[in-house]
């Protein structure tokens, strides 16, 4: 009879227990996660996550095993090398947190613009020679001063969605341009029986952030219009209604300390605009 791995049970049984002891579960593809930023997020997640790096077929056994409501949707997107976070942050406040431990690296030979690559106009400090020709391969208008290679103009380099060729890559590494932002993403996240796709739980704080301000601003300034009433509008809508009481005075020419001032230089102004009629009429 055949014995189970017992290293392979433990681990199932580890899924297991951390899927009933975390409301949120998320999965993150390893494809290009290096060692060093495992070991970031564990410390960022530290007393609030747990990271689990597991071959998928013992996920699935353990999370199933665990009767994670919905599981096989879950488990239908477990490919390639893949980590599992179990959480008790919801899923929005742990994108947060994985995104805020991303780093920027050099590009490699094969990778996708994830933006357009700019190259700043200045002084490179890379002597003149055979670089010349992968500037000029790369569209880089350049000029030589003091036996360096100085670039002309702010240039793009790689428009977004392009393919970083071996050349480019090299000439990046070379004027220490870090164009590509690695960390670990979400790919998946569950939480009492939904699952978030990536793109869900991905927050653009400051889009988020604009987005509030122009809300209050339109919420702000119909209720002053309409007259609500809050420890916010108060100010405003005072202010307001004085206006428009120091106007209609001024109108009616009703004389109180603050609309005289106004009334008599209306009357003033009135009274020079009939004088210089007069005068074109020839009267004195």
């Amino acid at each position: 009879m055949h014995r189970p791995n017992p290293k392979k049970v433990e681990t199932v049984e580890r899924v297991s227990s951390l899927a009933h002891k975390y409301p949120v579960l998320a999965v993150t593809a390893l494809s290009k996660v290096r060692a060093s930023q495992l070991m970031a997020v564990r410390k960022a997640l530290r007393g609030h996550a747990e990271v689990l790096v597991v071959k998928n077929k013992l996920a699935v056994i353990g999370l199933k095993q665990a009767g994670i409501k919905n599981a096989d949707q879950l488990l239908s997107h477990l490919k390639g090398q893949n980590a599992l976070i179990f959480s008790s942050y919801d899923p929005f406040k742990l994108f947060l947190t994985l995104d805020k431990n991303k780093v920027f690296l050099p590009a490699r030979a094969g990778d996708t613009a994830p933006d357009d690559i700019m190259v700043p106009a200045g002084n490179t400090g890379l002597p003149a020679g055979p670089v010349l020709s992968e500037f000029r391969e790369a569209g880089i208008p350049t000029k030589i001063e003091s036996g360096s290679v100085w670039v002309n103009k702010d240039s793009v380099a790689a428009k977004k969605g392009s393919t970083i060729s071996p050349k480019l890559a090299s000439l990046l590494s070379k004027l220490n341009i870090k164009p590509i932002r690695a960390g670990m993403a979400i790919a998946l996240a569950y939480e009492s029986g939904l699952i978030y796709s990536g793109d869900v739980v991905a927050i653009d704080l400051e889009k988020y952030r604009q987005s509030l301000m122009e809300a209050y601003s339109s919420s702000h300034g119909l209720a002053v219009v309409i007259g609500y009433v809050t420890k916010e509008t108060a100010p405003d809508i005072i202010g307001k209604a004085y206006r428009e009481a120091v106007a209609i005075g001024v109108e009616a020419g009703f004389i109180t300390p603050e609309t005289a001032p106004r009334i008599l230089a209306r009357a003033e102004a009135e009274a020079a605009a009939l004088e210089a009629k007069a005068k074109e009429k020839g009267l004195q």
